[in-house]
């Protein structure tokens, strides 16, 4: 997923944390299915609780999304519509633990280089958004210290499984 250069106006600015929105929804579903998805002899409490906290987080990175777009006059895409898409696309997905912990890393790093490049990109423009700037990238930053932790996390426990 590649993020121009710079972000020139609100309605690219809101094209953007839209794609974070989705971003952010698939995190959750996939989380959540790939937790369902497990049989209850190999559901495992550490895996469970990264699991639900990476649910937590994205609802919550959601929500201050949303409030940026809200701000910014977009819509943000329904988490019933990214759902059922996560669901028709994942339904015959791998659902062993190493299939669910590489699937959460891989979920947790392309949201990290997203929200780095993102970053990036409105740090490198010059426009006057119609959003406070400093507030927009620190709500960003916020996200993507986030995003690093998740990474740190899955990969710790993928290191201890090995």
């Amino acid at each position: 997923m590649s993020v121009a250069p710079r972000v020139e106006s609100d309605a690219q600015l809101a094209r953007l944390l839209q794609v974070a929105t989705v971003l952010e929804e698939v995190v959750e579903a996939r989380a959540h299915r790939h937790y369902q998805s497990l049989p209850e002899a190999e559901r495992d409490e550490r895996i469970e609780g990264l699991l639900e906290e990476a649910v937590e987080e994205s609802a919550a990175h959601r929500e201050r999304i949303e409030t940026l777009l809200e701000e910014l006059d977009a819509d943000a895409v329904a988490f019933e519509h990214i759902e059922a898409l996560v669901t028709e696309q994942y339904s015959g997905a791998d659902t062993d633990f190493d299939g669910v912990l590489y699937d959460q890393l891989n979920g947790e790093e392309t949201a990290y280089k997203f929200y780095a490049d993102l970053i990036e990109a409105i740090e490198a423009s010059d426009v006057a958004f119609s959003i406070e700037r400093e507030r927009l990238l620190e709500t960003l930053r916020d996200i993507k210290a986030a995003e690093a932790s998740g990474v740190e996390a899955v990969a710790e426990l993928m290191e201890e499984r090995a």
